[in-house]
């Protein structure tokens, strides 16, 4: 299921995008960037739809997926 962005707390996203860049370790190419950056460049993403939040109720998990990654279903949708 997509959790639009807007439906939870400034708090509660920051911590999903933070949990999220520390658990990924991105490479952000030869410059290396803060954590804060690297949240930011997330919540860019999650904000112009780029990327989505998305909940699974067969795990019990939430998770920061590209929009192009997900294979989008009547119940994502929901």
């Amino acid at each position: 299921m997509i959790i639009p962005i807007n439906e939870i707390s400034t708090d509660a996203l920051s911590n999903l995008i933070e949990g999220f860049v520390l658990r990924e370790g991105t490479e952000y190419g030869e410059a290396d960037c803060s954590l804060a950056d690297k949240v930011e460049q997330v919540r860019g993403q999650l904000l112009s739809g780029e990327a989505l939040l998305v909940y699974s109720e067969l795990h019990e998990t939430v998770n920061i997926i590209p929009k192009d990654q997900l294979s989008l279903t009547d119940e994502a949708m929901e």
